[in-house]
């Protein structure tokens, strides 16, 4: 088992059986994937049958995250099996050493009322703990019986800062911040994709590179919620935005029903090929009849679509579309899937610019905006066939 520093402080503070280990950090710096070794090492060492639980927002965010890299950890010591993970329960059945014990460590979701609210647990891992509410994390954590682990990227202040540690002796808890540097195994491209980042837009080199608390101001958008479902509508399109190396390809289905937006999450990944992009728009229900606006600042891909069946067409641009097609979209509220992970993240980090003094331009930031693009570029179909739609909305700022 390959482990980083981040790992060693963890791994110390859970000996010591402090009840609270906090874990703050940047991106890629291995505190997730830490933990997760730590549960399996506990399991696997365990004298009596151990109950881990590992809660994250919702289970999309828990599949394409730590169960994710929970597998990754079984594969990479030769563990994992399929008679081990119970894909119903989404746990793991996890022998001890001697073979005399069976521990599990189950994958729930924090809108999972019943388990929020269920049985006493041995370990509990919080993962991402700013994405849930105070309540949920007491809940839990009364029914805990030993170490609760948290982690989160530090994009504002919350209840980890404004209520837990307050209350807390020094000796209840080990608060642990790290960073992409902290981690030894990370590759030498997604160093630097980081630092580029970091370069050019300060709030996230705060967060993601430095692990420092970040600022809230001047997020552009405000009013939306996450949902389960997207509802019937004929007020429909599909906003596609390029990439492919670094950026990701993403596909977004967009709606609007009484008066709101709907956005469900079809595809954020690169890599993708342009018969990889048509497989996933043809895997949406209703396809055939909607408009597919993409970003035309790629005409030759948006033919090669076209030829492929799909009904692919440049969204418009000119002078002030980005500012002009951001309007249009706070005029309504916005409501996300919960399996739309990436660009629940991009709500929660999409922001303006800011001058040298801090004063706020009319200009976004040039990251956290794959979604916001392709949400955008669906949004141009709206204004053709509901062209009084602004009128009936207050604008956002």
């Amino acid at each position: 088992m390959r482990t980083t520093s981040v790992f060693s402080k963890n791994i110390k503070a859970f000996n010591r059986r402090d009840r609270f280990i906090i874990n703050q950090g940047g991106a890629r710096s291995s505190k997730t994937f830490s933990i997760l070794q730590i549960f399996l090492l506990a399991a696997q060492k365990a004298v009596a049958p151990r109950l881990f639980s590992v809660v994250s927002e919702t289970f999309p965010h828990l599949k394409k995250g730590a169960i994710r890299d929970f597998i990754g950890i079984l594969e990479e010591d030769g563990l994992y099996n399929q008679k081990m993970h119970n894909k119903t329960d989404n746990s793991f059945s996890i022998k001890s050493l001697d073979g005399k014990h069976t521990s599990v460590i189950e994958f729930f979701s924090a809108d999972s009322g019943d388990k929020v609210r269920g049985p006493q647990r041995d370990y509990l891992f919080i993962n991402e703990c700013n994405n849930l509410s105070y309540e949920t994390f007491y809940q839990l954590s009364i029914r805990t019986s030993s170490v609760v682990f948290l982690d989160y990227n530090p994009v504002a202040s919350f209840w980890v800062h404004e209520d837990l540690i307050p209350s807390l002796t020094s000796e209840e808890y080990e608060f642990i911040q790290s960073t992409y540097r902290n981690n030894e195994f990370l590759g030498a491209n997604q160093i630097k994709d980081i630092e580029r980042r970091a370069a050019i837009d300060p709030n996230f080199k705060r967060v993601y590179a430095d692990g420092e608390i970040g600022n809230l101001e001047g997020l552009i958008y405000n009013n939306y919620k996450i949902v389960d479902f997207m509802p019937p509508t004929d007020k429909r399109f599909i906003g596609v935005d390029f990439g492919f190396t670094n950026d990701p390809t993403v596909i977004i289905d967009v709606r609007i029903s009484d008066g709101e937006f709907y956005l469900d999450q079809a595809c954020y990944e690169t890599g993708m090929f342009n018969a990889d992009i048509a497989r996933m728009i043809k895997s949406i229900d209703g396809y055939k009849s909607l408009r597919v606006l993409c970003d035309g600042g790629d005409p030759k891909t948006i033919q090669d679509l076209r030829r492929m069946g799909i009904n692919a067409e440049g969204a418009p641009k000119g002078a002030d579309s980005i500012v002009n097609g951001i309007t249009f979209n706070q005029s309504m509220p916005a409501n996300i899937t919960r399996r739309s992970v990436e660009t629940i993240k991009e709500f929660r980090n999409y922001k303006w610019s800011v001058d040298k003094s801090g004063k706020a331009l009319n200009i976004p930031i040039d990251n956290w905006n794959h979604s916001m693009d392709a949400w955008r570029y669906a949004s141009t179909g709206f204004k053709t066939i509901i062209p009084t739609q602004r009128a009936r909305y207050s604008f956002g700022s």
